[in-house]
């Protein structure tokens, strides 16, 4: 397992928790009073479109960045303290490994840097269950795909074992074996005890793996639950729907006993003839 820093070794219940992050460049305010409680054992999903702030929370998370407001921390330390480096993993969107390295190389590099050894035949297990031919990790990186680098980049990440994986746009480059493929791997580091943060526009995935998520729209958080929830909410059948109608400004029609009751008609009352 990955070492833990003995501060951060409380049973805390929330890895991840964002409070009141407030973040502007110039006169375009990007996030705006943010906050989320990522769960422990959760697979927890950052969904919205692209340029409203999903990386740029990432980085304030990852202290690449200073908010303007609000605060983050990570087993209840704050995001800046340097133990807290040891018990996550981070995998970025546009992952570019050094060209003079081999799969194997990169791989006992990241592991260094959490004092751990590589495993080479973990490494190869991990590389099947990517669908990476176990023959690429002997491979340079100038021989590396753009799903092969991805698949890389997430077998480095996993073999971490760090309690907290923070993921921005896993699935890309990915095609659809790949995906059902990282699916279950995610599934099964969760169930040893570990905390997955990842954003995605595969809502799908989403929607299939997730047990909360987070929906963030023009800087501000507008929902967080269920996915059955935000369905409910939306009273839509998939999350691709739901999150449609929440970025097109729809809101659900009112139906049944939400509608209000009309008001019958008064009656007037029969003035007698004298």
């Amino acid at each position: 397992m990955a070492h833990i820093p003995s501060a951060l070794k409380s049973a805390t219940t929330h890895p991840l928790v964002v409070s009141g992050i407030t973040k502007s460049f110039g006169d375009h305010k990007v996030l705006n009073s943010v906050s989320l409680q990522v769960p422990k054992g959760h697979i927890y999903g950052l969904i919205g479109l692209n340029g409203v702030g999903k990386t740029t929370l990432i980085k304030i998370i990852l202290s690449l960045l200073s908010p303007d407001a609000g605060q983050a921390s990570l087993f209840d330390q704050d995001v800046s303290k340097i133990e807290t480096r040891k018990s996550i993993a981070y995998l970025p969107e546009k992952f570019i490994p050094s060209v003079y390295l081999r799969g194997l190389e990169f791989l006992s590099l990241t592991l260094s840097y959490y004092g751990k050894k590589l495993n080479v035949e973990e490494a190869r297990i991990l590389a099947e269950d990517l669908d990476l031919d176990v023959a690429a990790l002997s491979l340079p990186m100038t021989k590396y795909s753009k799903g092969m680098t991805q698949k890389l980049g997430l077998i480095a990440t996993l073999l971490t074992e760090a309690p907290l994986l923070i993921l921005d746009e896993p699935m890309s480059g990915l095609d659809p074996k790949a995906r059902i493929k990282l699916k279950d791997a995610l599934v099964r580091y969760v169930k040893k005890g570990n905390t997955i943060f990842f954003t995605s526009h595969v809502l799908s995935d989403i929607d299939e793996i997730c047990k909360e998520i987070a929906v963030i729209h023009n800087g501000n958080i507008v929902f967080t639950g269920t996915p059955a929830g935000f369905k409910k909410t939306q009273r839509e059948a998939n999350l691709e729907r739901a999150f449609l109608k929440v970025v097109s400004g729809e809101t659900p029609k009112k139906t049944g006993a939400t509608k209000k009751a009309k008001k019958a008609p008064k009656k007037r009352s029969a003035k007698r003839k004298r």
